[in-house]
């Protein structure tokens, strides 16, 4: 999913860029891609550029929380927006790195409920946006919500942040038999649900710029009277007597519906990474 137009190539014979420090204690790896050094953010700092040039960055926001109802299937969240940058310029100085918290499911006693929009996460002014919620319906399953705020209830962008238009896909509608649709993910839209089944969420994206392959950013699953939708490392969606997972810690995955009286999925929190070398 998206590359950065206009930063993908160097030019002028600029090299790569230099890092003199950090804060926020990322995880510092320069063995497993020597002799390249990669920095790993899973909390908030920032990164300390001391000679300008090029780094290959991947930044993730924070998914959002599914969807709840009593008794029907409420909807997958969307994932966190996704944005992969091969060669992306920084000039000297020292850049806010921001990681967006997933967000929770709304706890419901009774009725419907909607979960709440995942956070940004950015490298200095290149913002991955936040997902989008899943809702819960009384008569109908309830809707997925989009991946990476393409549409419906994504949050929106920091003010300032450098727009990347596509970072995510759309949700899928439930339906009136107890089902709820899939969040969106940043591969794929989320699976419209069927009878008493929820959809599944949208793909998220395969990445090895930490060395390994890992899928990032997947939207949650519905929930469903018999069965719960699944997907990558979103969350799974609940059924009437299971509750619904969360998304995984620093991929940027939606939580998953659920049509219990209980709490939607919370969303996977954001990550960025930067390669220096």
């Amino acid at each position: 999913m998206p590359l950065l137009a206009g930063f993908v190539f160097g030019a002028g014979g600029v090299g790569r860029a230099a890092v003199s420090g950090t804060t926020g204690s990322p995880t510092i790896d320069s063995s497993t891609r020597a002799p390249k050094t990669i920095y790993k953010f899973t909390g908030s700092g920032s990164i300390t550029v001391s000679a300008a040039g090029y780094v290959e960055c991947l930044v993730v926001g924070g998914g959002a929380g599914g969807g709840g109802n009593n008794g029907n299937g409420g909807g997958g969240g969307g994932s966190g927006g996704y944005v992969y940058v091969a060669s992306y310029y920084l000039a000297i100085g020292t850049y806010t790195v921001t990681i967006g918290a997933g967000s929770p499911g709304t706890n419901i006693s009774t009725g419907v409920s909607t979960g709440s929009n995942g956070s940004y996460s950015a490298l200095g002014t290149l913002v991955a946006i936040g997902g989008g919620y899943g809702m819960g319906f009384t008569m109908a399953g309830g809707s997925g919500a989009s991946g990476g705020g393409v549409n419906g209830n994504g949050a929106p962008a920091v003010a300032g942040g450098t727009l990347i238009a596509i970072q995510g896909n759309a949700g899928a509608g439930g339906t009136n038999n107890l089902g709820g649709g899939g969040g969106g993910g940043s591969s794929g839209a989320g699976v419209a649900a069927s009878a008493g089944v929820g959809g599944n969420g949208g793909a998220g994206t395969s990445n090895s710029i930490t060395g390994a392959a890992v899928t990032y950013a997947a939207g949650g699953g519905g929930a469903g009277s018999t069965s719960g939708g699944t997907s990558g490392t979103g969350g799974t969606g609940g059924t009437t007597s299971v509750a619904a997972s969360n998304g995984t810690a620093n991929l940027g995955g939606g939580g998953g519906g659920t049509g219990t009286v209980a709490v939607g999925g919370t969303g996977g929190s954001g990550v960025v990474i930067v390669v220096v070398g």
